[in-house]
């Protein structure tokens, strides 16, 4: 049984992406010269996972500024819940299972409702910033696009120069330690069933 299709395909697949059309390759000498990259570490990257292409390598590292600032946001918001829930009574439930006691209420179902549609509506707007449409081209990011830069800066506090590395290699760092942190948080209440604080 032979299916031609599949192979074809296949075969491309294995194909290095520094081969294919349109891509820049040097994702690693690339990556040396990004913000994020800083003492003691260096690049760090001892599984060799970075990517062989530039354009590859700023999905990565959109995708690395998103879940970073969702985490920072997550591991403040489960120190402040962990003391703070004012309008329910937790019980001293873990932090983890604080939104299944918001979501048995009415009040609670109105409030995530509208916090999952902004959510939403948030998200379109970085895809519309950054992203070229799908109809065009498949994960790419707009020509000059840099990632994580929404361009929202309304009362004009982003620095430039040296500054501005400096606080790019501090939301890096921040990022990377609070998405470790979230992860162990959560797995400490998961396997403990009680408050870690």
């Amino acid at each position: 049984f032979h299916v031609p299709n599949r192979t074809m395909s296949l075969s491309f697949a294995s194909l290095p992406l520094s081969l294919a059309p349109g891509l820049t390759p040097g994702g690693v000498a690339y990556a040396k010269t990004m913000p994020g990259v800083t003492a003691p570490f260096g690049l760090f990257d001892p599984l060799g996972l970075t990517p062989e292409t530039k354009e590859e390598l700023l999905l990565f590292r959109e995708a690395e500024l998103a879940h970073g600032r969702v985490a920072m946001m997550g591991a403040l918001g489960f120190l402040v819940q962990s003391h703070f829930a004012p309008m329910y009574d937790m019980d001293s439930a873990p932090v983890i299972r604080h939104l299944d006691k918001v979501l048995q209420t009415e009040n609670g179902q109105l409030g995530s409702s509208c916090l999952l549609l902004a959510i939403f509506f948030s998200e379109i707007q970085r895809a519309r910033t950054g992203w070229v449409e799908p109809e065009v081209a498949m994960r790419t990011l707009r020509e000059g696009y840099l990632p994580g830069d929404l361009g929202f800066d309304p009362m004009g506090l982003k620095p430039k120069g040296e500054e501005l590395l400096a606080m790019q290699n501090k939301e890096l760092n921040n990022g990377r330690l609070a998405m470790l942190a979230i992860a162990g948080m959560t797995a400490q209440e998961l396997v403990t069933g009680q408050q870690n604080f």
